[in-house]
């Protein structure tokens, strides 16, 4: 199964300023395998003391939405910031139950992971309606110029929704920070690693300004 319809459908929906929520919803979005879930739970063991989300190393691991309420964080200052932290399924173009085949899975186990994962990249694109802020999460150790990351850029930019890029997996030796701060100059950048909680200090600052 091939979803190739996605990159029209990810451009259809517009704006909506009626569907802003009164509490700050922070969204986290990207191409599968980021990190998104590794990000989610940092912040919440870091200030909740309790993980969020599974994580594994077979794309589309998260499939539908997640949400973690009252998330209250402080800054060196001593100025708090409480949101709902919303984390999303892995945006893609193009999911294939193939793939899903090559990692281990069986065939029926495949199809069903592909489709729920069709259904979680809709959700989420709709989910962004409802966003006041979005941290987009690429693993800095892959190429940043790809169709998904302009499909989501394009669709945050359309809405207007303030964005914050994590370039993350900078414990790996791949990683190039500045092929994302080349792709993505209209942005803040911060890298991380959200596995080892290097630099999440810098990010936790960060989003305090995303959200002023």
């Amino acid at each position: 199964m091939v979803t190739s319809f996605f990159k029209g459908f990810l451009k259809r929906f517009s704006f909506n300023p009626l569907s802003r929520k009164s509490n700050l919803k922070l969204g986290l979005y990207g191409p599968p395998n980021g990190g998104k879930s590794t990000l989610a739970n940092r912040i919440c063991v870091d200030w909740l003391g309790q993980e969020m989300s599974t994580v594994s190393h077979i794309a589309h691991e998260t499939r539908e939405i997640n949400i973690k309420e009252q998330v209250n964080i402080k800054n060196k200052k001593g100025k708090e910031l409480t949101f709902s932290l919303v984390d999303t399924p892995g945006i893609a173009t193009r999911i294939d139950y193939e793939d899903f085949i090559k990692k281990g899975l069986k065939k029926t186990d495949a199809k069903k992971r592909a489709k729920e994962a069709t259904k979680g990249v809709i959700d989420a694109i709709k989910w962004l309606d409802n966003m006041d802020s979005v941290v987009v999460v690429l693993d800095a150790t892959i190429d940043p110029y790809s169709q998904v990351n302009i499909t989501i850029i394009g669709n945050l930019q359309a809405r207007n929704i303030p964005v914050l890029i994590v370039a993350n997996k900078v414990d790996l030796k791949k990683a190039n920070i500045e092929a994302i701060k080349a792709a993505f100059p209209q942005y803040p950048i911060v890298s991380i690693s959200a596995k080892y909680g290097k630099n999440v200090e810098e990010f936790y600052e960060q989003i305090f300004k995303l959200v002023k």
